[in-house]
């Protein structure tokens, strides 16, 4: 297999501690983002949506998205469990990652990407340029505050996110605090079980990835 990656990027970076989490070690190749290498026509034959991150199998099958991606590798490489083992922990763990894709990850895009003047016309991504509209910077930042205020009633007194164990939904709640660090927010002061809980997972090899 083949992981077309960006160091700095948060959805990439999902991906990356997955593996670390299933012990496997896969090429990887680093795309920069930064000077637009994701728009070039080399890339686009890769991946038309001009994004990372990308897992090109033995086949040459590639996937393109994080959920595609984890989802082949879960079935593919099925221990360690990390996408819950009964039917509920399943669902329970797929309604978080719902809840912190749609209130974590796009709402702190929807602030970064509208306001960073490295990202002027790519307001998102994929191959159309789009333009900064300054008020959705102004309102994703307050849905990750909004959010933000919300993980310690999420975690409450469980050990992991969704339960006793650790699961996928801790590693992209983890990669939204940490990522949140960008515009300069972070958990608030008095959230002990969200505290407890990030020392926890942070502590963990794979979160230095």
């Amino acid at each position: 297999m083949k992981f077309y990656d960006c160091a700095p990027a948060p959805s990439p970076r999902r991906v990356r501690i997955y593996l670390a989490e299933k012990g496997l070690e896969v090429e990887t190749v680093q795309v920069d983002l930064g000077t637009g290498e994701q728009l070039t026509e080399s890339f686009r034959a890769i991946n038309p949506r001009c994004t990372v991150p990308v897992l090109e199998l033995d086949d040459g099958t590639r996937l393109a998205s994080t959920a595609g991606i984890r989802r082949y590798l879960d079935v593919a490489f099925p221990e360690p469990n990390l996408c819950g083992r009964t039917a509920a922990e399943q669902g329970r763990i797929a309604d978080l990652l719902w809840q912190i894709e749609a209130d974590g990850l796009m709402a702190m895009s929807e602030a970064l990407r509208n306001r960073a003047s490295r990202m002027q016309s790519r307001a998102l991504t994929g191959p159309v340029n789009y333009e900064q509209i300054p008020a959705l910077a102004e309102r994703g930042r307050d849905r990750v505050l909004r959010f933000l205020d919300g993980v310690d009633a999420m975690v409450r007194d469980r050990p992991f996110v969704a339960g006793d164990a650790y699961s996928i939904a801790d590693i992209d709640l983890l990669v939204v605090v940490d990522f949140a660090g960008w515009l300069k927010m972070g958990l608030p002061e008095g959230a002990a079980h969200a505290a407890r809980w990030y020392d926890a997972v942070s502590s963990r090899p794979s979160a230095a990835l």
